[in-house]
Formats: structure tokens, C-alpha cells, sequence
């Protein structure tokens, strides 16, 4: 017989599996086995179920809790915003006050000269705008046929159609076969291909190209020392624009404010999103250039048309303000430089204890570690999933990527973990390695 509590928690397992559809879930997996974890708390890198199980929130939920669960700053920051005004229109050039400055804050923050913000409410809306913003861009300029955008392999930048578009994750595209168009893939890191690409194109037709500055949902891939000042140099030698997609990178994730930072690049786009608020409040963005910027003010006669209702919403650009000033008052971007570098060394130990464990990467508190067979060949099927599961029950979450044929585990721990949690992780994932495949 179950008690008050079981049946309360079978009761909402059960309206899960009827009324909730999840995103990035196994319907059928959900339909018959319900939800793995009813989330009721969080507490710094932890979150507890309402069975009472505690786990180490080693993805930061979504790569975007970048300050931890329950800071009740950022509560109150959105509380103290909520009743003067949560929310007012910004189009036909009204504004508030949060947006303003936040807007003003992040220009301060981000490599020079991106100057100019335009609010969304997510990644994908940002990916979607820089696309748009591009392309508008050109028109303006009077190349209309400027209106192809390059992305790469193994990249994600989200799932409207868009976003989906540019996704190189094959199967993120083969969800819907109606995709928009005019969207180009390369090797992820092959520049050569890039030349290549274009010339084959026609340069008169290519509007950007989009790279993230360390490919997160695609697996962790960080980019050659290199790369992004090839790729600068090709889009310079061929009128391009040069997007980068920040989202999961920016906001100190890398040990650096932004990603591209690391390669000592500037884009003339730079797309961000989660970490701006930690997962507090949905918000997103676009940066452009100084110099698009007032190309845009010289040559638009019209209505920019392109906005969300909730472009520059007061309450989620209060929490940012925030979250930023939480951000540098606890030195997190440095902290996430210290202890990346040792959740890096910590997989580089697992690697040498357990056979199986291929290459090991990382960038700040990104990381991954694949695995493969004896003949250095992903497992068939992933074991990766099997990880995923055993590391769960023992109190660690991560992410199984199995997409591309990898077989990897990724790590994005909160950028408040200190040394102590950090070994902690490691410890249960090298458990979690030696249960799950010691058949």
C-alpha cells in the first residue's frame, strides 16, 4: 500500500506521461517509464527530487545555471523589478530602464567594437535574428544575393527553423524535412573546405558564416589554436560576416567572458543566451558591430521588422544585471578557468584507468570524454548512454552525445564548483565508467 506522499508523486508522474510533452525527450521512453526526476529544489551545483535523491547538477541543467541553484539575489532582483513593471513593450522605439543598462553592460564586456544588443528570449531566437539581421544587412548594402549562410559540421544553434537550419547535427534536420534554405555546411574545423565552399558558391552570395567558439551540444569540440584567425581571414578576404554563436560559451563558461576571446578574434555578430541569466529568466540576444551598427542607422528608411514580444523584457534584464554583477563580485570566470582546468586533469586520470576511454577535452568548465572499443572505434551500440544512466543513480548528472556517430559524455558543472566538487564528479564518473561497461 502507498503512502500519502507515493501516491502524490504516482498521481504527478502520471499527469507528466498525459499532459507533458518534453522537449529533446524519447517520447516513448517517457510514456513508459515516466519522469527520471520530479526537480523540487536546488541548492549551488545540487538539485533534489521529490523522492528525496540529491545529484550534482554536472550539466548546469542546460550548460546555463552558470551561478547555481537558489540564489535568492537573482530572485529578488526579479521580485523588486516585477513590481515596478515586469514587462513593457519596446517596439516603436519604447524602452526601460533594465534594458538600457544591461544593454550598455554587455557592449562594456564584450570584445571591442561589438556595441549594439538586440534582446530575444533565447538562443535560438538569437541565431534566428543574426541569420535575418544579416541578410537585411546585404540588402541594404545592395547585394540582395548576399543571403547564404556557412555552418559546420557537429555544430548546434538551435531548434526553430532557423536555428535548425544552420544545426549541423544531421539528426536535429532530419526531424523536419521542410528546412529554410540557403544554409551551407562544412567540416567543422577545415578551412580549406571553407575556400573551397565559397568559391564554389560564388563569394557574391555568402551573407555569414556561423561557428560556435567551442561546439557544445555536438560533443565539446574546441577549436585549433588557429582556426578562428583563418576563418576571420577568409570572411575578410570575401566580404563576409562572421557570426559566432555564444550561447553556451559566453558568460564566463570558457574561463574567459566569451569564448572567442581564446582565439583572439572578433566577429562582427555574436549571438548569446543562457548563462546571461543563469536559467533565471529567459533571455537572449544578438551583439553587431559598431560599423554595422551605423551602416544600419545610414541606410534603413524603415521600420526595422523583426522584434519579440518579449525583445528587452524590464524583469529578465533586471535578473541579468544581476547575474553579471554576481558573476564578477565572485571572480566566476576565473574560477571557471581554475577548476576546468582541473575537471580537465581529472578526466585525463580516468582515461588512464579505464580502457575504453578515448580522447578526453575540455575548455573552462566544458568538457568530454569518448569512448571506444579496442579498435579505437566508437562502441557499437554507444556506451555512453549506459553511463549516463549509472552516473545518474549514483548522483552525478551529465550528457550522453551519441549523434555523428561519437560516443561521448560531456561535463558543464555551475562556475561556483569548487576543488573538492570537482573531484567529487570525477570520482562518481569513474564509477559510473567501471559499473556500467564491466561486461
Amino acid at each position: 500500500m502507498m503512502t500519502k506522499k507515493q501516491e502524490d508523486i504516482h498521481r504527478l508522474e502520471e499527469l507528466d506521461k498525459k499532459h507533458f510533452l518534453h522537449p529533446t525527450t524519447s517520447i516513448k521512453e517517457q510514456q513508459e517509464a515516466g519522469p527520471a526526476f520530479i526537480f523540487q529544489k536546488g541548492n549551488g551545483i545540487y538539485l533534489e527530487d521529490i523522492k528525496g535523491a540529491t545529484l550534482i547538477d554536472g550539466m548546469s541543467s542546460l550548460w546555463n545555471v552558470n551561478v547555481g541553484h537558489g540564489r535568492e539575489e537573482l530572485a529578488n532582483a526579479a521580485k523588486e523589478q516585477m513590481t515596478k513593471l515586469a514587462f513593457s513593450s519596446c517596439f516603436s522605439t519604447f524602452s526601460n530602464e533594465p534594458a538600457i543598462r544591461l544593454a550598455k553592460k554587455i557592449a562594456a564586456l564584450a570584445p571591442a567594437p561589438l556595441t549594439a544588443v538586440f534582446f530575444t528570449s533565447g538562443g535560438s531566437e538569437a541565431n534566428d535574428t543574426a541569420y535575418k539581421l544579416a541578410r537585411h544587412y546585404w540588402l541594404l548594402k545592395g547585394q540582395p544575393e548576399r543571403k547564404k549562410i556557412i555552418s559546420r559540421t557537429k555544430s548546434y544553434h538551435g531548434v526553430s527553423m532557423g536555428a535548425t537550419s544552420a544545426t549541423g547535427l544531421q539528426g536535429f534536420r532530419e526531424f523536419t524535412k521542410s528546412l529554410a534554405p540557403d544554409f551551407l555546411f562544412v567540416d567543422h574545423f577545415d578551412t580549406a573546405a571553407i575556400h573551397q565552399l565559397i568559391e564554389a558558391e560564388g563569394p557574391e552570395t555568402i551573407a555569414a558564416i556561423i561557428a560556435e567558439p567551442v561546439q557544445g551540444a555536438g560533443g565539446v569540440h574546441v577549436a585549433p589554436k588557429d582556426y578562428f584567425k583563418e576563418v576571420k581571414d577568409i570572411c575578410t578576404q570575401y566580404g563576409i560576416l562572421l557570426i559566432t554563436d555564444e550561447v553556451i560559451t559566453g558568460f564566463g563558461r570558457t574561463g574567459k567572458w566569451f569564448g572567442i576571446e581564446h582565439y583572439g578574434v572578433t566577429p562582427d555578430m555574436m549571438c548569446f543566451a543562457k548563462g546571461i541569466t543563469s536559467g533565471y529568466a529567459q533571455l537572449g540576444g544578438v551583439m553587431i558591430s559598431e560599423q554595422i551598427h551605423d551602416d544600419l542607422k545610414e541606410l534603413s528608411s524603415g521600420t526595422l521588422l523583426h522584434g519579440y514580444t518579449y525583445s528587452g523584457h524590464a524583469m529578465a534584464c533586471a535578473v541579468g544585471l544581476k547575474n553579471i554583477e554576481l558573476i564578477e563580485k565572485e571572480d566566476l570566470v576565473e574560477n571557471a578557468k581554475a577548476r576546468g582546468e582541473e575537471l580537465l586533469q581529472g578526466l585525463k586520470w580516468i582515461q588512464s584507468e579505464n580502457e575504453i576511454v578515448g580522447n578526453v577535452r575540455g575548455l573552462g568548465l566544458m568538457a568530454a570524454i569518448d569512448f571506444v572499443d579496442p579498435n579505437q572505434q566508437p562502441f557499437q551500440p554507444p556506451v555512453s548512454p549506459l553511463i549516463f544512466k549509472e552516473a545518474a543513480r549514483q548522483g552525478l548528472i551529465c550528457r550522453a552525445v551519441t549523434l555523428n556517430n561519437q560516443d561521448t559524455i560531456v561535463l558543464a558543472p555551475p562556475l561556483i564548483i569548487t576543488n573538492e566538487e570537482v573531484e567529487k564528479i570525477i570520482g562518481i564518473l569513474n564509477k559510473s565508467i567501471k559499473k556500467a561497461t564491466k561486461n
